[in-house]
Parts: structure tokens; C-alpha cells; sequence
């Protein structure tokens, strides 16, 4: 490999990850947990360190009028960095994926074929402000044989230069090689380098609102898994149960408003009858309600709806409701304004249940249970980079076995063809 001459930012920060990468897709599993969990044990003893780096990038973000739904993502406390190493040692747990067996089979020669799950190599992660997202990367990355080149926002730059030094430091203690998780400069050059290292990266991820990814997708020559928007959508069917529907709804929207599945569109069968307890209920819980003219005459605290609604991911106290005749309306509403993200049913017709799922094009589709499940960790992967909304090699949750290709190994007895 040449030296990077042409990425003067990051070009030392690729050879490190580069020359890792090789020596981390030969490691043994128990080498790589337990790297893991001597990372988890040092964000826990060095969890005020972590804290005070975040609080004046807290500061900071605050003083620039920075919305509150972007600190809240933000903001670290010590249960949220005891959350993160617990992620980490939830990984040690998990399978590792790198030497997998996907397919074999024995060849009528005699050959025998295999498909094997291998690290990609070096992985970059472009994300916003996220700092947990610069410990689930590293994890994921490390268990999956990867080296991680981890490109976060300007706001969070003090919280993820604390993060890495530590999780670098007990890395390395553990015997994971220099250069495992790279910090890249905080600037907008620093992504456009990134983007072009063909050759020398091999798979970028962007995890963040629709703007970083439609860079990423546009300017990007190394291959993207594209993790999407999350303009989600519950659909209460006409035979919905009422209590089932107001514990979904609810759950959906409010439980964390900040994140990519949460509930962003209430679509509701006009048959309906409890519409009004529904909406009462969701205002009663701080819910702005933007809606059609049904909507708005099913409740006064209802504001007019535009299409700029439908299309938003409010990531906010707010929701938009549509009333449609029927579950093919709904479909269609999906259709046009969905984000391939997560969609989610209430019904006790078995018959609209697979129509809906059947019908809708989605990463998840939610039966009688909220958006919020959507989650590598409530799906029992662990920790995740994100959720792919894109249809090629990953889709849903981007887990340790989404984080690997594979190689064929064809292995014969002197066989010449």
C-alpha cells in the first residue's frame, strides 16, 4: 500500500487502521473479548474523565442554541456511560461471526466448498452527536475482526477524544494492535477524504439525520451501507382493541422522541371509534398534533397538517395524524412519505395483518408492538451501528454478522481443471 499522500488529514489515521486490520481478522475470539470487556471495565473506572470532556461539549452545544432533542443525544451521565460498557460486554456474549460457515457443500469433483464470514478491513463510521455511538462502532468493529475509523461530530469532539483514548489504552493493554479505533479530525475535510479513500477503506457507514447521509450517498467512492431517516408510521386498523392501540401509539412517540424509531405519523382507519381518546391521550402527554380535517374534527387540540408534515422526522413532541378510508390508503400513505425504516400495525384481523405486511416495504415491520423495538439490542444482536434502510448485503439493524463479508474457500486434493 502506497503511503495516503492524497488524504493529508486522515492518510496517517488509515495506514494505523489499515496495518490493524490485518492483525485483528487472525485474532482469536477470546483475544477480542477480552479487549471488550477491559474496554467496558475502563469507561467505567474512567467514567468522570469521560463526563467532564462531555459537559463542556454540553456547554458548548447549549451556548450555540442547540435544540434540546440534539443535547439530550448528546449529554452523557454516568448510567449512560455504564450503559455503553455494558453494550460492550454484552458483545463479549455474542457470537463471533469472522470464520462462520455460511454455505458448504462438496462439489461432484470432489472439491469442497465453503463460504466464510471475514472482516471487511477497515471500516469508517461517519455519525452526528452521538457519543455512544463511538463506543457501540468500536465494539462492533473489534468483535467483527474490523478496524474502526470513527468520524463524529465537531460537537462532540472533546466527549470522543476522552472515549477513544480510553477504549484505545485498554485495547492495546489487551493485546489488540495500534491503530484498532482511529478518532478522525472533526471537520467537514476530514469526511470528504474519508469518502474517497478507495482502496484504502473498505465500507463506510453514515448514521445521522437525512443531510450527512445524502452526502455520504452522494460524494462517497468507497461502498456505503446507507442507514436511514426514520419517518415512521402506526397504523390502527378499524378492528384494532382500543387499550392495545393507545399502549402502542403511546410507547411509539413518546417513550424517546430523539431517535430514529420513534413514531413520527399516525395513520388511523376512519371506522375507528376511539380516535378522540386516542388523540386526547397523546395531547395529554405534551404531543403536538399536526392533522387532516378528520383528525381536526376528531379533536380540538389538533393544528392543520401540510405535506411537509407527512415528510418530517419531527425527532420532537410532535406527530402528524392521517385518517384513510381504508388499509390500502394507508398503504399508499406509507408508500409515498414512509422511509423504508419501521412501520407498525394494530389490528385483530388476521386478514389486515398480512395484508399490511405483505404490503409494506420496510427494514421492520411492528404487529400489535411498538417502533421503538427496532433495535439491534431488543432484538437480542447487541449493540448496532444502525439501521440499514437500504436493500443490498444489510437490511434492519447492522449487527456483528452485518459487519463481515465472505470469502469461498475451495479446498481439493490436486485437483486441476
Amino acid at each position: 500500500m502506497s503511503d495516503v499522500v492524497e488524504l493529508p488529514l486522515i492518510g496517517a489515521a488509515v495506514l494505523r487502521a489499515r496495518a490493524a486490520a490485518r492483525v485483528l481478522r487472525t485474532l482469536p475470539t477470546d483475544v477480542k473479548d477480552a479487549a471488550l470487556a477491559a474496554m467496558a471495565d475502563a469507561l467505567v473506572e474512567r467514567t468522570d474523565e469521560v463526563l467532564a470532556a462531555n459537559a463542556l461539549d454540553v456547554e458548548a452545544a447549549a451556548a450555540e442554541g442547540t435544540p434540546a432533542s440534539v443535547l439530550d443525544r448528546l449529554r452523557l451521565d454516568a448510567p449512560r456511560v455504564a450503559g455503553v460498557a455494558a453494550a460492550l460486554r454484552e458483545l463479549v456474549a455474542l457470537p463471533d461471526p469472522v470464520g462462520d460457515v455460511v454455505r458448504g457443500s462438496r462439489l461432484p469433483n470432489g472439491l469442497e466448498l465453503r463460504q466464510v464470514r471475514v472482516p471487511f478491513g477497515v471500516v469508517g463510521i461517519v455519525y452526528e452527536a452521538r457519543p455512544n455511538v463511538t463506543v457501540d462502532a468500536a465494539g462492533l468493529c473489534l468483535k467483527s475482526g474490523n478496524a474502526a475509523l470513527l468520524r463524529g461530530s465537531a460537537s462532540a469532539y472533546r466527549t470522543n477524544t476522552a472515549l477513544v483514548a480510553v477504549l484505545s489504552e485498554a485495547a492495546q493493554k489487551a493485546g489488540l494492535p495500534e491503530g484498532s479505533v482511529e478518532l478522525l479530525p472533526a471537520d467537514r475535510a476530514s469526511v470528504g477524504e474519508l469518502l474517497r479513500a478507495r482502496g484504502h477503506v473498505d465500507l463506510v457507514i453514515p448514521r445521522g439525520g437525512a443531510s450527512l447521509i445524502q452526502r455520504v450517498v452522494r460524494e462517497a467512492q468507497v461502498p456505503v451501507i446507507e442507514t436511514g431517516v426514520g419517518n415512521c408510521h402506526v397504523y390502527v386498523d378499524a378492528s384494532a382493541d382500543p387499550a392495545t392501540a393507545e399502549a402502542v401509539v403511546l410507547n411509539s412517540k413518546t417513550h424517546r422522541v430523539s431517535v430514529c424509531n420513534s413514531a413520527e405519523t399516525l395513520l388511523v382507519h376512519r371506522d375507528v371509534p376511539f380516535l378522540p381518546r386516542l388523540l386526547s391521550a397523546l395531547a395529554d402527554a405534551g404531543v403536538t398534533l399536526h392533522g387532516d380535517d378528520a383528525a381536526r374534527a376528531a379533536h380540538d387540540a389538533v393544528v392543520p397538517a401540510t405535506d411537509e408534515d407527512w415528510a418530517t422526522e419531527y425527532l420532537s413532541m410532535d406527530m402528524a395524524v392521517r385518517v384513510v378510508d381504508d388499509l390500502p390508503a394507508a398503504l399508499d400513505h406509507v408508500a409515498r412519505w414512509g422511509s423504508g425504516h419501521t412501520e407498525a400495525i394494530v389490528a385483530d384481523s388476521a386478514s389486515a395483518i398480512t395484508a399490511f405486511t405483505a404490503g409494506v416495504d420496510a427494514a421492520a415491520v411492528m404487529v400489535n408492538a411498538s417502533t421503538r423495538f427496532t433495535d439491534g439490542g431488543e432484538f437480542g444482536f447487541g449493540a448496532e451501528i444502525g439501521i440499514s434502510t437500504q436493500k443490498l448485503h444489510a437490511r434492519g439493524p447492522l449487527g456483528l454478522p452485518e459487519l463481515t463479508s465472505t470469502t469461498y474457500v475451495v479446498t481439493g486434493s490436486g485437483h486441476t481443471r
